[in-house]
């Protein structure tokens, strides 16, 4: 008999039937003496579309709705339905007499296997493989510590009860606006809210008028120290500096204390994903949806790091004894690798194992599989060593530094000047070392010397991704796996838009939020809502509560749109005029570039804004043509000489010469040509063959 395993991916599969001795390929499996081994292609199945469950449900219509299914029901996506079909006929072969769950450890991973297990009807024992590592030691150790799959019976809970109110809030308030204001309209539990951070950012930044103010400075053997005020811009004019140091000025200050401090500072914790996405946003620019992938790269193909879709930052006391392998993994990582390994591998850092703050997985670390750094991408070289330089920071002694501070007072005005000495620079190797330092006395007397510097008011600045996910981890919008996916469909809906500068709300991005009720657009009730859905996970919650709950929500939330007199303007519509059906173009946005699509939802046409640019040459100028739809089909045109050249059909592209007989002409027209004969050689020539 054989155990039948799911992976979620066909790459994950192929690691797992290495390991397990499934030796023999097929196009839908892996296969050994003891296991079968197949794969998801993520999600195979989903909840069934409105139009699904309810013929009623077809038309976009405001009378159907709000629309609350008694049961929602999964159907099979579109286009991976033979994987679909190859697991289910595994199965149900004679020879399975139990299935393992192998997906990927997390809410997500539990509902891609679930929902397959419900569709095939299977009646067999399941079991589930719990591992953070992709390493053959972790997939090895994991199948021997197969989990009865009903321990995770309330994660499944959870990960289908956020799948229910996506559906029912989604979907709902969605169709409403869409219906109500003509005009393709998305809103969301999540992606609402989430909005709204970015749109409340430019308020204040709209808000924000510049103040000129000015700071007092008192310089003492080349060290400056501000005046102390509780409010910094109280100082609006010049004059007013002035009059403050004229005061001061009439007599010496003095010390009135010197007090002395040791300050430790212990290394941070490893990342969690939200952490090491907000960090790699700042350094180098990646959108929250990159670093996941790149992560999720060294997870799954290159097997280095733990699992990356982790909230947190700790890890398990079991893990103490996996830090020298993990040590000795990244030893040519930095020169200070080898004396942690010859000092024992000894965590400083000892905060960092805390069994009681590791939920689902532990913080982002090096795995025990040795690196080929080779075969990585720039990129991912980057996201590795962020990965490896936090985890050696764990084995660093804590940075320490001497800090004194020194209070000079001019009659009731006083001055704190702070400097430091560094003890020990421990994890802050890089710290830089300690300047000049002054020595202060109790009853020293300080000469006034005394500078005004001009200030203004710095305006805020508008939210980029690294601190939009900052805001939503704070307020509980989404999970690390689902905050990058959620910007992404933000900026794919158009009612968000990166800029050099940041992340922008779009004009239909303001007047969403300006459509649907309050509730749905402050972080609190999402809050509400993510909170229950862990307590689901955690089986403190009913999942039917909680689903009850979000079906009043949405009832009151559609009334509220139907019964709405706010007014909508359409920014993306043009003057322009379809040639199909006579309606206005509306200009979108898409990967390829601009497009006008009909905005009669019952007309189909949509051509280009701008036409395409190919990587033919134009052969006068030799720069790139571009493709113009003609009424005669497409063609290629030259906008910088206006030469035009039919764009050749697959016969034609298969008569050109191949680059053999390529070569073979150009070596033939290379050969140098013989040089002509002058007329006189001519004559010679036929004067001698007449003598003979």
């Amino acid at each position: 008999m054989k155990q039948l395993i799911l992976a979620e991916k066909p790459s994950v599969a192929k690691d797992l039937s290495k390991v397990l001795g499934a030796n023999k390929k097929t196009k839908n499996y892996y296969e050994g003496p003891n296991v079968i081994v197949t794969w998801a292609l993520g999600h195979l199945l989903g909840l069934k579309m409105p139009e699904d469950i309810n013929k009623n449900w077809q038309t976009w219509q405001m009378e159907t709705l709000p629309m609350i299914p008694k049961n929602i029901g999964i159907k099979p996506l579109p286009k991976t339905g033979q994987q679909l079909k190859a697991i289910k006929q595994l199965a149900h072969r004679k020879d399975i007499n139990e299935f393992v769950i192998a997906t990927d450890a997390g809410r997500e991973g539990e509902l891609v296997a679930r929902w397959i297990l419900e569709w095939i009807h299977f009646d067999k024992p399941v079991k589930r493989l719990w591992i953070s590592s992709q390493t053959n030691k972790a997939i090895k150790e994991g199948f021997k510590q197969l989990k009865p799959a009903k321990e995770y019976d309330a994660l499944y809970e959870s990960a289908l009860a956020r799948s229910k109110a996506d559906w029912l809030v989604g979907l709902n308030i969605s169709r409403a606006l869409t219906v109500k204001y003509d005009d393709s309209l998305s809103a969301g539990r999540v992606q609402t809210p989430t909005l709204s951070f970015v749109r409340q950012q430019e308020k204040q930044i709209d808000k924000f008028r510049p103040q000129t103010y000015y700071v007092i400075e008192l310089e003492v053997a080349g060290q400056k120290a501000p005046r102390l005020q509780k409010n910094p811009y109280e100082l609006k004019e010049s004059q007013e500096a002035q009059k403050v140091i004229e005061q001061m000025g009439q007599h010496a200050g003095t010390v009135t204390s010197v007090s002395e401090k040791t300050k430790t500072e212990n290394a941070p914790l490893p990342y969690d994903l939200t952490e090491i996405q907000r960090e790699a946003n700042q350094r180098y620019g990646f959108s929250a949806k990159k670093t996941l992938s790149l992560v999720q790269s060294l997870y799954e193909t290159h097997k280095v790091v733990t699992y990356p879709r982790t909230d947190s930052k700790y890890l398990t006391n079991d893990m103490k004894k996996t830090m020298k392998e993990r040590l000795q993994a990244v030893a040519n990582f930095a020169p200070e690798v080898k004396e942690y390994i010859k000092s024992g591998a000894n965590v400083q850092q000892k905060a960092v194992f805390n069994d009681a703050k590791v939920s689902d997985h532990s913080g982002l670390i090096p795995t025990e599989q040795r690196v080929n750094a080779a075969k990585f991408s720039n990129d991912e070289q980057k996201i590795y060593n962020m990965i490896v330089s936090r985890f050696l920071m764990l084995f660093a002694k804590p940075h320490k530094r001497l800090q004194q501070k020194a209070t000079v007072n001019f009659a009731d005005e006083s001055f704190v000047f702070t400097q430091n000495k560094i003890i020990e620079a421990g994890w802050k190797v890089q710290e830089e070392k300690s300047g000049s330092v002054n020595k202060w006395q109790e009853g020293q007397k300080i000469q006034p010397n005394f500078s005004v510097k001009k200030e203004l008011t710095k305006p805020p600045k508008p939210l980029n991704e690294g601190t939009l996910l900052a805001k939503m981890e704070k307020f509980g919008l989404g999970t690390p796996a689902t905050r990058a996916e959620i910007i992404e469909k933000l900026l794919r809906s158009e009612l968000m838009e990166r800029t050099p500068s940041g992340l922008q709300v779009s004009p239909k991005g303001k007047q969403l939020l300006d459509l649907v009720n309050p509730s749905l657009v402050t972080p609190d009730l999402t809050k509400k809502w993510e909170d229950e859905l862990e307590a689901i996970a955690q089986g403190k919650f009913s999942s039917d509560k909680f689903l009850l709950q979000i079906e009043k929500d949405t009832k009151q939330l559609v009334q509220e749109v139907k019964q709405s007199q706010q007014k909508y303007q359409d920014f993306s519509l043009t003057q322009k005029k379809c040639p199909e059906c006579g309606s206005f173009l509306r200009e979108k946005s898409t990967r390829d570039g601009k497009i006008y699509v009909c905005s009669n939802s019952e007309c189909n046409y949509h051509r280009r804004k701008d036409p395409k640019v190919s990587n033919h040459r134009c052969p006068q100028c030799h720069k790139k043509m571009e493709i113009i739809e003609g009424k005669n089909g497409a063609y290629f045109r030259c906008k910088f000489d206006g030469i035009t050249e039919k764009i050749p059909n697959k016969k034609d592209q298969k008569k050109k010469i191949s680059k053999q007989e390529e070569k073979q002409l150009l070596k033939k027209y290379s050969k140098p040509e013989e040089p002509e004969e002058s007329p006189l050689a001519i004559a010679l020539k036929e004067a001698m063959d007449e003598k003979e």
